[in-house]
C-alpha cells in the first residue's frame, strides 16, 4: 500500500508522534532520493529536511541529491531504486519545471517508495495547485500548475493561514469547486495511506468554496 507524506515546514524538529509514524512506515532504508527545488543552486542540499529524519533515528545506507549535477537518466534510475523519495522545500515553480524537464513524474508515480514533500515539495506532489500573487508567488497572472498527482487533491503548504483564512478561501474558491484542497501552516502534515488520510497540526479542507478545520488524527 502506497504511503505519501505532505509536510509543511518544521523549524526545529519533527514532533514525536509524527516521527514515530515515519519510523513505523520507513522499514526499507536502503536509499533516500532527494529532489531539489533549486536544481541549479548546488549548495541547496536538503540538509534541513534530512536533519528531520536524522533526529528521529531514520538513517539510510545511501543518500542521493537530484539536481542539474545529475544526468537525467541517472536521476531516473535513482528514483526507481529509492526506498524513500523526498521532494525538498524551496521554489515550487522551479521544482515543477525540473520534474517535467527530467521526466521524473511517471517514475515517481510508479514507484513503490514512500514519497514525501516539504512545503514546495508537498505542493508539487498534489494533483494541481494555484500559482498566485496572493499566495506568495511573484507573478502577475494566476495560473494552475499540474503536479505529480499522487493523490487527487491540491495542497497549499507552509502558508500563514491563521492570519489569512478569508483571503486563502477566496483565492482558492474556484479551484476548490473542481478539486479538494488541503491547506496548512508550517508545523503540519498529511499522511495518505491507501484511502486513509491522517492529519497532524492545523490543517483546513477547502471544498466547493467552503472551508473547515480538520481534527487531528495522530
Amino acid at each position: 500500500m502506497k504511503i505519501h507524506y505532505y509536510l509543511g515546514w518544521f523549524n526545529n524538529f519533527l514532533p514525536e508522534s509524527l516521527g514515530m509514524l515515519l519510523q513505523e512506515d520507513m522499514t526499507d532504508r536502503k536509499s533516500l532520493a532527494m529532489i531539489s527545488s533549486n536544481p541549479s543552486i548546488y549548495e541547496d542540499n536538503g540538509t534541513t529536511e534530512r536533519s528531520w529524519l536524522d533526529q528521529v533515528g531514520i538513517m539510510f545506507d545511501e543518500y542521493h541529491l537530484i539536481n542539474y549535477q545529475v544526468q537525467k537518466e541517472d536521476a531516473q534510475s535513482k528514483i526507481q531504486n529509492a526506498s524513500v523519495i523526498f521532494l525538498l522545500g524551496g521554489d515550487t515553480i522551479n521544482q515543477n519545471s525540473f520534474l517535467k524537464e527530467y521526466e521524473l513524474v511517471d517514475f515517481i508515480k510508479k514507484s513503490n517508495a514512500i514519497v514525501m514533500g516539504a512545503s514546495a515539495g508537498a505542493i508539487n506532489m498534489s494533483a494541481k495547485w494555484l500559482c498566485s500573487k496572493n499566495l506568495g508567488y511573484e507573478v502577475e497572472m494566476n495560473s494552475v500548475y499540474d503536479g505529480i498527482g499522487l493523490d487527487n487533491f491540491s495542497v497549499l503548504s507552509h502558508f500563514d493561514l491563521e492570519n489569512n483564512i478569508a483571503r486563502v478561501q477566496n483565492e482558492l474558491s474556484l479551484l476548490s469547486e473542481e478539486i479538494n484542497i488541503y491547506a496548512s501552516n508550517k508545523d503540519c502534515a498529511l499522511r495518505v495511506k491507501g484511502d486513509k488520510i491522517d492529519v497532524f497540526g492545523n490543517v483546513f479542507l477547502i471544498s466547493h468554496s467552503k472551508i473547515q478545520k480538520l481534527n487531528e488524527t495522530f
